[in-house]
């Protein structure tokens, strides 16, 4: 496998690096340094550290050919980083070096922020093996943080990586890693957000897909996987890498803010809940967006209940059948219906 390109373009901000440098000196004089967001409660032992746009290729590319590496993306005035950052830490103490935390101040690293796409924060990713690993946005709880790093300890494992001491992957459940959605890692090999692209054996389609989604074409990636179901219309992958697809592009289009305060004020409004319903899955909140879909199904009637189960069965389509999630939301959804 090739790993994805990470080279960084584009203007530096000085002013950024020049206040992001003052605020670590200040960090690191004063007595609370080890706390809040940017601290890195971990460094001693080499478990935290920070990455900075010229660091990056060393620490974080090339050690994740041996160690998976997790990147926090985070900002001094971002609220929920301070809430999400010491999760990280603990959890990076815990592990004991099977995984390395490295924390990235977006202010002081604009051509990185670029170059990862980041369109808000906290943010976390993964680098497995020089490849960039799909993670989640906003900051989750501990348990969901634990699961989704057992999850890419679980990808590293199958992609040959030696992890530090055992066990530490057996809380990812087998059938998540292989969903494939944004917020979730271990995608179908391929699929978009997956690690196998290019693999021997992958349908063309698969990589032309995950090229296409690396240089932001959108459209691109959908064609592809569309060309491939018109040949093999029961291919699951193909399936499911359309529907993340698509799902990328709603969100992409949606300022949040705004839809979530539409939600709130019209809940019997379709449009307004299946918006909020994308956003709740594209981060990981599979359980919360079938909920949100069931709650208005039963609300509703006629033209707008078919919108609204329409859409749910669509966001199905993310999961692979079997998630105790989809067959419960099916269950519920069965027992609204009939």
């Amino acid at each position: 496998m090739q790993p994805r390109d990470f080279s960084l373009y584009g203007a530096v901000d000085l002013s950024a690096r020049q206040a992001a440098a003052q605020r670590r000196q200040q960090a690191a004089q004063s007595p609370q340094s080890q706390s809040g967001a940017g601290g890195s409660a971990g460094a001693a032992d080499g478990v935290v550290i920070d990455v900075t746009e010229e660091t990056f290729n060393t620490d974080v590319v090339e050690r994740s050919r041996a160690t998976p590496v997790i990147m926090d993306l985070w900002a001094e005035w971002c609220g929920p980083c301070k809430q999400l950052s010491p999760v990280l830490e603990k959890l990076a103490a815990e592990a004991g070096g099977q995984w390395i935390l490295a924390k990235v101040d977006v202010d002081a690293n604009p051509q990185l922020s670029a170059a990862l796409q980041v369109q808000s924060i906290p943010m976390v990713v993964a680098v497995i093996g020089g490849q960039l690993v799909d993670g989640f946005l906003g900051a989750l709880p501990e348990a969901q943080v634990r699961q989704w790093i057992g999850q890419v300890l679980a990808v590293a494992e199958k992609m040959g990586l030696q992890l530090a001491g055992d066990g530490a992957s057996e809380d990812a459940p087998d059938e998540q890693a292989q969903a494939g959605i944004p917020g979730a890692v271990g995608a179908p090999a391929g699929a978009p957000g997956g690690y196998g692209a290019g693999a021997p054996g992958i349908p063309p389609a698969y990589a032309e897909a995950r090229t296409a989604m690396e240089r932001g074409d959108l459209d691109g990636a959908a064609q592809a996987f569309e060309q491939e179901l018109a040949a093999n219309p029961a291919d699951p992958v193909a399936k499911t890498g359309l529907a993340q697809v698509n799902l990328i592009r709603r969100v992409s289009s949606y300022d949040q803010a705004k839809v979530r305060r539409e939600a709130a004020e019209r809940p019997g409004d379709v449009a307004a809940q299946a918006k909020v319903a994308d956003l709740e899955l594209a981060h990981g909140r599979a359980e919360e967006a079938f909920d949100r879909l069931l709650g208005v199904v039963r609300r509703t009637s006629g033209e707008e209940r078919d919108q609204a189960r329409a859409h749910l069965v669509s966001l199905f389509e993310l999961l692979p059948p079997n998630d105790p999630q989809v067959k419960k939301a099916r269950s519920a959804l069965s027992a609204l219906l009939f």
